[in-house]
């Protein structure tokens, strides 16, 4: 067997013919002398025939390799243009409106649920409405005396102790509160958390309306993710502050 082309050494040739002289090339050789016994025949490499005599071309790509490549180059380089400010600016003032109010409605129940309240007795004075819509007054009294709310607010009142004069158990953060809780156990705080996943919601959403996590440059999406969490941070602790 040939090393080169794997064909029997008795059937390659060691010299194959590509292209025959023309007819006075033929006839004489360059200085005009006569052709030699192999008739003119110029005889090429094994190397670069196979062995039927044919000369090595090189392949060509597939035609989905060159489509690739051509795609890659005619690939535009300009930068994506940058998002409408207008929708962003829309959802960052409705976000921060709806983290505001329950950031405000959650403060309260906040501070009662780690133990910041003064407890007391809050006396019924009036009931109105019913399910989510009612509304009850009262007196507060705080159990150390020193200080009496009239007309607060009391929240979580059981349906059987809605009528006038009737006394209950309750706590207020302080004087300026408004507000008198007289619910107990799991129901303390479930006035504070859903609030408050509803701010880090808000949140969330202002990163996504406004387009912060999509800036070019690192740096610039760190400060952009940073300002926008840090708006319904700031507004949920001035509440607490106040409510304090």
């Amino acid at each position: 067997m040939e090393p080169t082309t794997g064909a029997p050494v008795d059937a390659v040739p060691r010299r194959v013919p590509v292209r025959e002289q023309g007819r006075r090339q033929r006839d004489h050789g360059p200085d005009g002398d006569p052709p030699d016994d192999d008739g003119g025949a110029f005889w090429a490499p094994i190397e670069q025939v196979h062995w039927d005599g044919t000369p090595v071309r090189k392949d060509a790509a597939p035609a989905r390799l060159r489509g690739f490549r051509l795609a890659r180059r005619r690939a535009p380089s300009r930068t994506p243009p940058p998002p409408d400010p207008l929708p962003g600016l829309a959802a960052l003032v409705v976000l921060s409106l709806v983290a505001a109010f329950f950031a405000w409605v959650s403060a309260g129940p906040f501070w009662l649920a780690v133990g910041h309240a003064r407890t007391g007795t809050v006396v019924i004075d009036d009931c109105s409405g019913g399910g989510l819509t009612l509304r009850c007054r009262g007196i507060f009294t705080a159990e150390d005396g020193l200080f009496i709310a009239h007309g607060v607010r009391v929240s979580g009142v059981p349906v059987d102790q809605r009528t006038d004069g009737t006394a209950l158990p309750a706590r207020m953060t302080g004087p300026d509160s408004g507000t008198a809780y007289a619910d107990v156990g799991v129901g303390r705080h479930l006035r504070w958390l859903p609030g408050l996943l509803v701010v880090l919601a808000c949140a969330a959403g202002i990163v996504r309306w406004t387009g912060s996590a999509r800036l070019p440059g690192r740096r610039h999406r760190r400060w952009a993710v940073a300002a926008a969490i840090a708006g319904p941070t700031l507004i949920t602790v001035g509440f607490l502050a106040a409510a304090w």
